[in-house]
């Protein structure tokens, strides 16, 4: 606050007490002002923190519903197919921007600390689930104080103690197995005794079962070529070269080939398959062909069958339709697929075998009216952007309603599938049927959406299968799960270095799913099955497919551990 002119005072020590007493005033408002601005920055850095925490929340949850709906219902529809990994990498990002945001509003808060005006944000992390029992533990203990930091004295007593678990990484331990066995002479007639060597997963015992496991696995279940793997592992400290790590891929996929055989008898034998395909690029003469990967699963369980899942691979250098002709000759169930016409030879009832009946997938004909009634593409596109169809749009809704009604029965028996499916499905259907037929006959040769129209309207009967089979599912959705971590995959080791190679792939892509199917690590089922496979005898072989090897772990454990 400033004086007047007429209150200044007349001599030199009042005029220089009244300057400090001035300066005093405009420093104590600048403290003021500055400790203001504190707790504004704090205040805003706190609700910038809570704005993220909120976020991160929210997409939180929203990735919950969707994996509990999917665990309900099943995979969902088209649009939906990838909407969990986006919804994570989505969620990773959010989370990162709070914990930087509250790292920011502690900051602040730390700023403004004298005013004591602003509290502190923190954010609710959710609840960590604990550790494995098995898990290593290492106890760090502080050097504890040997005087009062209060008095200085030593006559100090332990009340009790804070423990901070921290969780940390080490390498990747190896360890040499020697086994030895030794010899023995006998004295009375000279012949020398000594034990049978033990068996080893691959000649000379150089690879030991739970590696050999991590190898096929990582390499066939993650992807990881085996160049990749050599350099890591000589990373690690320990050589072995790409020629060693192919050699015993080669040993690997060689000893569990019976369980292959097994594994394609059981899919095989189904009431009911999917089968679907994707491509492979595959190393020819120099240049790449475009192969195939084919898939045929087994899974009853949207209709409670009692079978367990499993899935079976082939490979071939084309997609000509003697393929799945070949693959399929010795089946004679329903066959879910798309209309490739490859698969019709096999729906001939001049067949020589009885022929396979067809039951086509509603997802790749919603697919082709939803490519013209994608809403947001037509918004990104803009005015290049072609209008959008309405009869598309309506065919879609209709569609849609349909699947509404197979994720309310999913997981119910076939009997109450069909019976449903006729009370509410079959109206519906009927309905939609004389609905594309009327818009047929409206539209031009050259309309777009008379190819998805007539898509439908030519295979009727086997689109309208399910309505009166409960076993039958809406969508071809399980082979295409079965194939969807080749899509990711391939992009890692871009192609099979032969024909052969593909078939390995085939092969060890069968186990590894089957186990994934029946909710089961592959990766300690494969090192249990290549340690054992060799000492049992065929009658029992069948012990090692993952539904019976389940099975029997679970039995072999104690009833306190499977509750737990």
């Amino acid at each position: 606050m400033t004086s007047k002119p007429v209150e200044l005072p007349r001599d030199l020590a009042s005029a220089y007490v009244a300057l400090l007493a001035e300066r005093e005033a405009l420093q104590a408002e600048r403290d003021v002002a500055v400790a203001d601005a504190a707790n504004w920055r704090a205040e805003a850095a706190n609700a910038q923190a809570m704005l993220s925490d909120t976020e991160a929340r929210i997409a939180y949850l929203e990735l919950r519903i969707e994996k509990l709906k999917r665990e309900l219902y099943g995979q969902r529809s088209e649009r939906t197919a990838r909407l969990i990994e986006q919804l994570e990498l989505e969620l990773e990002d959010l989370v990162t921007s709070a914990t930087e945001d509250e790292l920011a509003a502690q900051a602040a808060q730390a700023a403004a600390a004298k005013t004591q005006k602003v509290r502190p944000f923190t954010r609710k992390r959710p609840v960590r689930k604990p550790w494995p029992d098995d898990i290593e533990h290492e106890r760090v203990v502080i050097d504890p104080p040997t005087a009062c930091a209060c008095c200085g004295g030593s006559r100090l007593s332990k009340l009790g103690e804070d423990v901070t678990e921290t969780l940390e990484e080490i390498p990747r331990r190896f360890k040499l197995i020697e086994t030895v066995r030794e010899k023995f002479t006998c004295r009375d007639c000279e012949k020398i005794t000594q034990p049978p060597a033990p068996f080893h997963a691959t000649p000379r015992g150089f690879i030991g079962p739970r590696l050999l496991a991590t190898i096929l696995f990582d390499k066939f279940g993650m992807h990881a070529p085996l160049n990749r793997q050599s350099a890591r592992f000589k990373a690690e400290g320990i050589d072995l070269p790409l020629s060693t790590l192919a050699d015993q891929v080669g040993h690997g996929t060689f000893a569990v080939m019976p369980l292959f055989q097994l594994i394609e008898r059981h899919v095989l034998a189904a009431e009911r398959l999917h089968g679907d395909d994707t491509t492979i690029r595959i190393l020819a003469k120099g240049k790449c062909a475009t192969g195939r990967i084919w898939n045929y699963t087994r899974d009853d369980r949207p209709f409670a069958g009692p079978a367990p899942p499993a899935a079976i691979y082939y490979a071939s250098s084309d997609r000509r339709g003697e393929r799945p002709q070949k693959h399929l000759a010795g089946y004679a169930g329903i066959l879910q697929c798309d209309c490739y016409s490859g698969f019709v030879p096999l729906f001939d009832p001049q067949r020589k075998e009885q022929p396979i009946t067809p039951a086509f997938c509603y997802a790749h004909a919603r697919r082709g009216f939803f490519e013209l009634a994608d809403i947001a593409k037509k918004a990104r596109d803009g005015k290049k952007g072609k209008p959008i169809s309405p009869i598309a749009l309506e065919a879609v809704r209709r569609l849609d309603a349909l699947f509404e009604i197979e994720r309310a029965i999913n997981g119910k028996t076939a009997a109450e599938r069909r019976a449903v499916r006729q009370e509410k499905s079959k109206p519906l259907l009927d309905d939609m049927h004389a609905w594309l037929l009327r818009e047929r006959d409206t539209l031009s040769r050259s309309s777009e959406v008379l190819k998805p129209i007539n898509y439908m309207l030519r295979r009727w009967a086997d689109f309208a299968r399910f309505i009166d089979d409960g076993r039958i599912c809406l969508s071809n959705n399980a082979a295409e799960r079965a194939l969807r971590g080749i899509a990711l995959g391939r992009r890692n080791w871009t192609f099979a270095g032969s024909l052969r190679g593909a078939d390995r792939a085939a092969v060890m892509l069968t186990l590894i799913t089957t186990a994934r199917l029946n909710d089961i690590d592959p990766k300690a089922w494969l090192a249990d099955v290549l340690a054992r496979i060799a000492d049992l005898p065929a009658s029992r072989l069948h012990e090692l497919l993952p539904w019976q090897w389940k099975k029997l772990r679970d039995a072999d454990q104690p009833v306190d551990q499977q509750t737990a």
